[in-house]
């Protein structure tokens, strides 16, 4: 009898189980649209420190000018011969964008001079008038930002319009959606700038790089009654929360006032503005002056501040091969360290060149990051092109 029965038993059991699995499934799924399960979503790749770590508490390495070419070799020669200073000042060239990302560089500066009806900087007369056939590209006849250092002198660009720069990044920044987040500094060249040119370079923006993937002023201050407060409070959000993107940040002082006109605190805007602690926009500070500036520095990671400085300027540092500069503002703890000499410039001869110290793209801020940071916890390559939890 026993025997008899033991069949029936165990596809009774098969039974059970099934109707037990297809009740779970429809209670489950009731109401929801079928995709992948919350089990699924756990398995993405994660970094250890993204519920924690948080922006203000990473250093990267920048770059000055970013998208700026070595002036033509006609102009420059014209400047060494006029104005020698200048000419030195001048003679440099940034590796296009792409391959400074590949160097490390997550800090990046362009210099935007408004041009509504187009064709303004087509034709820059110095390099003419030295013979230099400037070539016939369409772009620069469009209407829209032009990137450029001098609008007739210094026109070597390795991307002419803010439309095509900020391409180039979405484009880096897309297939690399497990980098630290990446500050595009923005300065406005001309030499006033009204809302209807603050309103064009904010839809220029907009046009090429998703509001989503854009960290704001709104996002940092959230229920906080000022962005200073929420900095100060808070602290930037965890790289968690903002990874893969870019934030911008306006790098003149003196348009501070008119970009905040109308926008307390920042509100609706997507620039960050230069400050100082105890400001309701106090979230970025530009100190470009490790050394002399190092006290500022110091006031500013207190209150919770970014910092950008730089480790070199006009050439000088690099000539020399002198590395204080650059030393001073990688121990500064200023979280966005810029320079001019991403790879070494064989003109030179002398293999300077600034990296972030252990050759990470970014690494833990020697100041304001907890004790158990590592520069993987940062930005690690084996995660750099997937995504991330």
């Amino acid at each position: 009898m026993l025997r008899a029965m033991r069949p029936r038993m165990s596809v009774l059991g098969v039974l059970v189980a099934l109707v037990a699995v297809l009740a779970s499934a429809c209670s489950s799924g009731s109401g929801h649209s079928s995709g992948p399960s919350a089990h699924t979503a756990t398995t993405l790749p994660s970094y250890r420190l993204d519920d924690t770590l948080r922006l203000d508490q990473v250093q990267v390495l920048g770059s000055h000018n970013s998208y700026h070419g070595r002036p033509y070799a006609p102009v420059l020669a014209a400047l060494y011969k006029s104005t020698p200073g200048l000419a030195q000042s001048l003679d440099y060239a940034h590796a296009p964008l792409p391959k400074q990302f590949a160097l490390g560089v997550r800090q990046i500066e362009l210099d935007a001079w408004s041009d509504p009806a187009g064709g303004k900087y087509a034709k820059p007369s110095f390099p003419i008038a030295q013979g230099v056939k400037i070539p016939n590209n369409p772009v620069m006849n469009a209407p829209g930002y032009k990137i450029i250092h001098q609008a007739d002198v210094d026109t070597n660009s390795t991307c002419l319009t803010l439309v095509l720069c900020l391409g180039i990044v979405k484009t880096w920044s897309d297939a690399h959606p497990g980098h630290v987040p990446m500050e595009i500094q923005i300065e406005m060249k001309d030499d006033k700038v009204t809302e209807p040119m603050w309103a064009e370079l904010e839809r220029e923006i907009l046009s090429v790089i998703p509001k989503d993937n854009i960290i704001t002023p709104d996002d940092v201050r959230g229920d906080s009654p000022t962005l200073g407060v929420a900095v100060r409070t808070h602290g930037w959000p965890t790289l968690g929360a903002v990874r893969g993107k870019v934030w911008f940040a306006l790098d003149n002082e003196a348009f501070r006032t008119s970009y905040l006109t109308g926008h307390p605190s920042l509100e609706g805007r997507l620039l960050f503005t230069p400050s100082t602690p105890g400001e309701d926009d106090a979230a970025f500070a530009k100190l470009n002056d490790p050394i002399g500036d190092g006290p500022k520095i110091e006031a500013a990671l207190a209150a919770n501040m970014i910092v950008r400085t730089r480790a070199d300027a006009d050439t000088f540092e690099a000539r020399a091969n002198d590395k204080h500069v650059e030393l001073a503002a990688l121990k500064s703890g200023a979280q966005l360290v810029s320079t001019d000499y991403e790879q070494p410039d064989p003109t030179l001869g002398n293999g300077y060149v600034v990296r972030m110290p252990g050759g990470t793209p970014a690494r833990c801020d020697p100041v304001t990051a907890p004790r158990d940071c590592t520069s993987t916890d940062v930005e690690d390559p084996k995660l750099l092109t997937v995504k991330v939890r």
